[in-house]
């Protein structure tokens, strides 16, 4: 099974590059300043995401119905 099928885990995808510059607008926020997800975790390795991406975490919210998260993928330091 792979890990995106899990009923646990929120979906996960790579904002297009055209559209990080409007998220950034949005929040007022430089991309640095976006949460950060390593590139070793196991959703952003099997959806491709490289270091650098941002991606867009999508939520199901009992109150708000969906809540939208975006993330910086980052190398891990070791």
């Amino acid at each position: 099974m792979k890990v995106t099928e899990h009923i646990l885990v929120p979906k996960h995808e790579i904002v297009p590059k055209e559209e990080v510059e409007e998220i950034l607008k949005k929040f007022n926020i430089k991309l640095q300043q976006l949460p950060k997800i390593f590139e070793d975790d196991p959703v952003i390795k099997e959806i491709g995401a490289k270091e650098g991406d941002v991606i867009r975490i999508i939520r199901k919210s009992p109150t708000a119905g969906e809540f939208v998260a975006y993330r910086l993928v980052i190398k891990r330091i070791i």
